[in-house]
C-alpha cells in the first residue's frame, strides 16, 4: 500500500475537524459526572443496607434494636455523604490524571474505608447518633461494591468511546529514538489508553514546524509529545516554545534533573514516566470551579443590571444618536474571535473613524490605541468610562461562556496581530472583565507591564487571587484611583 503524502494526510484528518471538536471538552465532563454519580450509589448503598437489616437472615441472628426510621436514617445519611464525597476528593478519586482499573480500585477501597473509620469514631464518642453496627458495616461492603461497580461502568463507557474516536487526546510524538516507537505501539495496540497519534516526527525544526502549522490548521491537534529524551536541546526548547504559543499540550519523556518546574505533573505512560508541562494552574477542577463561580456571579450581576440598564440606556438615547449597546470584536481563549457587549460610550459607527485618528494614538509602547481625548467619545460616554459603567454588559459575555470575571484584558484583532510570540500565552484561559493589570495601575501601565501581570496570573491562578482582584476593582472604581 502507497504511502500517504503530507497532503494527503492533512485532507483526510481535515475532514475530521469539527467531529472531533465536538468532543474536546469529553475528558471534564466525563470526570465532573463522578461526583453526583458517586454520590447518588453511595446513597443507594445506604439505603440497601438499612432493608438489608431487616431481612430475616439478619435478624435471625441478631434482632434489630435500634428505632430510626427510614426518613430519619436518609436525612443523617445526605449530611454523611457530603463529607463522604469530600473524602474522596482528597483521596485523589477526582484528579484528572489517568488511572488503571486497579488503581481506581485501590482508591475507591482507601476512600470508603476512611470515612467508614470516622464514621466509626464519631458514633463511638457519641452512641446515640446510631446504634446498629451491621448497618455501618453494610454501608461499609456495599459502598466500595456500588461505588467499584459504577466506576467500572463509566471506565467501560470511556474506554468504549476512546476505541471509536470519541474524546481521545490527539497526539503528535516527537523523536526516533525506542522509547518513541515503544510509545507509538503501545498507543496504537491500546486505543483505550485514549491517544491517537495523528503524526510521528523525527526532530523539530522550521520544516516540521511549518508542518505543524498545517495540521493545525486543519485539525485541532491536543497535544504534542517529545518522546526522545536525546533530542537536541534548541530542539526541545523550541517545540516547547510551540507549544506555549499555539496552546498546545506538552508532555515529554523526562530525564531526572527535568523536574525544576512548579506547573507540572508526573504521570507513566507504558511504563515510562512523562512530565506534562501546565499552562496554567487553572486546570481540571479548578476551571470548573471558576466557571461556577462565574456563572453565579454573572446571574445575580445580570438581573441587578436590569435597572441599571433602563436608566443608563435612556440617558445614552438622549444624549446621542445610536444603539445602547455596542458588540466590539476581540480575541479571546485559544485565539477565537467573540463578541463583547458595552454600553455604547461613543458616537455611531466609532470604528470607521479610528483610522482617522491613528496617527494621534498616544501609546507607543505596544500595539494599543489610546488617545486622551478621543473625539469619539460622547458627553455621557465620558462619564461611563470613568465610572467602568460602560463594561457593565460584558457579564453577559461571562454568562454565555466568551469570557470570566478575573482574566487578561481582551485585545482587538488588529491589536492581536501585532503580538510578539510570548503574548500569545495569554490566550491559554478566557480574558475577563477585570484582571490584574486593571487594579495593578489601570490603563497607565506599559503594554510589557500589562503582559507580566497577565502572566503571572495566568501561571499563579487561585481562588483566593480571583477574590482579591473582584474587590480590589471595587476599590479602584469606587474610589477612582489605582490599588497597589
Amino acid at each position: 500500500m502507497a504511502r500517504l503524502t503530507n497532503h494527503d494526510r492533512i485532507r483526510l484528518i481535515g475532514s475530521l475537524k469539527h467531529f472531533f471538536k465536538s468532543m474536546k471538552k469529553f475528558e471534564l465532563i466525563s470526570n465532573a459526572i463522578l461526583v453526583p454519580l458517586d454520590y447518588l450509589v453511595l446513597l443507594a448503598a445506604a439505603i440497601t443496607s438499612y432493608f438489608l437489616r431487616f431481612e430475616s437472615f439478619v435478624t435471625d441472628i441478631r434482632p434489630v434494636i435500634f428505632n430510626m426510621s427510614l426518613a430519619e436514617f436518609i436525612n443523617i445519611a445526605y449530611l454523611i455523604l457530603l463529607a463522604w464525597i469530600l473524602i474522596f476528593a482528597l483521596s485523589g478519586l477526582y484528579s484528572f490524571s489517568r488511572r488503571t482499573l486497579w488503581q481506581e480500585i485501590r482508591l475507591v477501597f482507601f476512600g470508603c474505608s476512611t470515612a467508614t473509620m470516622i464514621i466509626i469514631l464519631a458514633f463511638f464518642f457519641d452512641a446515640q447518633l446510631f446504634s446498629s453496627r451491621f448497618i455501618i458495616l453494610a454501608v461499609w461492603a456495599l459502598s466500595i461494591i456500588f461505588v467499584v461497580v459504577e466506576r467500572l461502568i463509566v471506565y467501560l463507557i470511556k474506554k468504549l468511546f476512546y476505541q471509536h474516536g470519541y474524546g481521545v487526546k490527539r497526539v503528535v510524538i516527537i523523536g526516533q529514538d525506542n522509547n518513541t516507537l515503544n510509545l507509538i505501539a503501545e498507543f496504537k495496540k491500546h486505543p483505550s489508553y485514549g491517544f491517537r497519534v495523528i503524526e510521528h516526527l523525527n526532530k523539530f525544526t522550521d520544516k516540521e514546524s511549518n508542518y505543524l502549522d498545517q495540521l493545525r490548521s486543519k485539525l485541532i491537534i491536543n497535544v504534542v509529545i517529545q518522546a526522545d529524551i536525546a533530542l537536541p536541546q534548541d530542539q526541545k526548547e523550541a517545540l516547547f516554545n510551540y507549544c506555549q504559543q499555539h496552546q498546545l499540550g506538552f508532555k515529554y519523556i523526562a530525564s531526572l534533573l527535568e523536574t525544576k518546574l512548579s506547573n507540572f505533573d508526573i504521570s507513566t505512560l507504558s511504563g515510562v514516566p512523562v512530565v506534562e508541562i501546565r499552562h496554567t494552574r487553572l486546570q481540571g477542577w479548578g476551571r470548573i470551579g471558576k466557571r461556577t463561580y462565574d456563572l453565579i456571579l454573572s446571574i445575580v450581576g445580570c438581573l441587578v443590571m436590569i435597572p441599571i440598564t433602563l436608566i443608563v440606556g435612556l440617558i445614552i438615547k438622549l444624549d446621542s444618536p445610536g444603539p445602547i449597546f455596542v458588540k466590539l470584536k476581540r480575541i479571546g481563549y485559544r485565539g477565537e474571535v467573540f463578541s463583547l457587549y458595552k454600553f455604547r460610550s461613543m458616537v455611531d459607527r466609532a470604528d470607521s473613524m479610528k483610522k482617522q485618528i491613528i496617527a494621534h494614538n498616544e501609546r507607543q509602547d505596544g500595539p494599543l490605541f489610546k488617545m486622551k481625548n478621543d473625539p469619539r467619545i460622547t458627553r455621557v460616554g465620558k462619564v461611563l468610562r470613568q465610572t467602568s459603567i460602560d463594561e457593565l454588559p460584558q457579564l453577559f459575555n461571562v454568562l454565555f461562556g466568551t469570557m470570566s470575571m478575573v482574566g487578561p484584558r481582551p485585545h482587538e484583532p488588529e491589536e492581536v496581530a501585532q503580538y510578539q510570540r510570548h503574548h500569545l500565552k495569554l490566550f491559554n484561559i478566557k480574558p475577563g472583565i477585570t484582571g490584574m493589570a486593571q487594579v495593578s495601575g489601570r490603563s497607565n501601565l506599559l503594554f510589557e507591564e500589562e503582559v507580566r501581570l497577565d502572566t503571572y496570573y495566568l501561571e499563579n491562578w487561585s481562588f483566593w487571587l480571583d477574590i482579591q482582584i473582584i474587590l480590589k476593582t471595587f476599590v479602584v472604581v469606587v474610589l477612582g484611583k489605582d490599588v497597589a
